[in-house]
């Protein structure tokens, strides 16, 4: 009969059981083979072949999807309802399909999940409210008298680091120079006030702090003055930057204070270009876990921030040529250098064409 001994794959189409059923039929009728040694001899089970032939019998030899056709952990159709009415009720209320799951158990109305009354909303069509628009608070215009010049308007700010160690930072505004750091385990007014002392020493201006606005801030008392500010100090509004004893420090020193707006960390954008800066180009600041270190490593990499590392949004001087006045001069003279450069270009290529033969 020419049959060939094979392996039989566990699913087989419906066509392809025909065929090997009318060949068992054919090595039987035919043949006179028995029904076991044809269905060895095609390498298909006994037992198998037996229920083909009833489903042929039937006419559904074609394999059935196996499992259920709706899972047994499936919600029932109340439930879906309860989660809608869930969401048509408290939707406005609770605006989250997290709150609504539990508002469902809550009310004892439905049980379910936070993802299933996710998934069934969607299946709906039905969105939820989203938070009503934060009306946006105008920022506070800085006073006249602070010019953008290097010098007038400082911002500070604290950062983290892996130490368990906070910084609290110093630097100008305008000319981005980083003028003080202090590294310590806590925030408060203390830092503040060694941060910029420090920053007042550093820049030349530290005939702020005479020795009648030390006495005056060991009162804690502001002391009284109509002198115009020298300084003016950005800060966010952390309690540390805020306290009587921080107002009392800087007022004493001429060093008027601007709060930004809540919630708004682009008031202190500079600052936080610093840290950011800071920290990704010296990734291994975060891996040091000894504090003495870490300031350490600090005081290194100021000077670098400060006289080598170029500054974008200074036009790529660094912040110490912007500080004390060279960077107009080096950004002009650049654009000279280019345009000499450009016109050395055009009279090389000119030479060459009328050189050519």
């Amino acid at each position: 009969m020419g049959l060939t001994a094979g392996l039989v794959p566990p699913r087989v189409d419906a066509t392809v059981k025909a065929g090997l059923l009318d060949l068992v039929e054919h090595a039987v009728g035919e043949g006179g083979w028995s029904l076991r040694r044809a269905v060895a001899t095609l390498g298909i089970d006994h037992v198998r072949v037996l229920r083909w032939q009833a489903r042929a019998a039937l006419g559904r030899l074609d394999d059935v999807k196996p499992g259920l056709d709706v899972p047994l952990h499936a919600l029932l159709d109340w439930e879906r309802d309860a989660v809608v009415k869930v969401a048509e009720d408290w939707g406005e209320i609770d605006r989250s399909h997290r709150k609504l799951a539990h508002r469902g158990s809550r009310l004892g109305v439905v049980h379910v999940s936070e993802s299933t009354v996710l998934r069934v909303l969607e299946r709906a069509g039905m969105r939820l409210p989203g938070a009503p628009a934060r009306e946006p608070r105008p920022p506070r215009p800085w006073p006249d008298w602070a010019e953008l010049v290097p010098g007038v308007i400082w911002i500070y700010d604290f950062t983290h680091f892996a130490a368990k160690r906070c910084a609290v930072a110093v630097m100008d505004v305008v000319s981005r120079k980083w003028l003080s750091t202090v590294v310590s385990a806590e925030e408060s007014s203390t830092q503040v006030e060694l941060a910029f002392t420090r920053a007042l020493i550093a820049d030349g201006k530290d005939h702020l702090l005479e020795d009648s606005l030390l006495d005056e801030l060991r009162t804690d008392v502001v002391p009284d003055g109509d002198e115009l500010p020298v300084l003016l100090a950005l800060s966010d509004n952390g309690p540390q930057m805020t306290s009587k004893s921080t107002k009392a420090f800087l007022a004493g020193a001429r060093i008027a204070t601007h709060f930004g707006r809540p919630g708004t960390p682009n008031d202190q954008a500079w600052i936080e270009s610093l840290f950011g800066h800071v920290k990704t180009e010296h990734p291994h600041l975060e891996k040091i876990t000894d504090p003495g270190e870490l300031e350490a490593e600090l005081d290194r990499i100021q000077p670098f921030y400060n006289t080598i590392r170029l500054h974008q949004g200074l036009g790529y001087v660094t912040p110490d040529d912007e500080h004390t006045g060279r960077g107009a001069a080096i950004r002009a003279a650049r654009r000279a250098g280019l345009q000499r450069a450009h016109q050395a270009r055009v009279a090389a290529r000119r030479q060459v064409r009328q050189d050519h033969p």
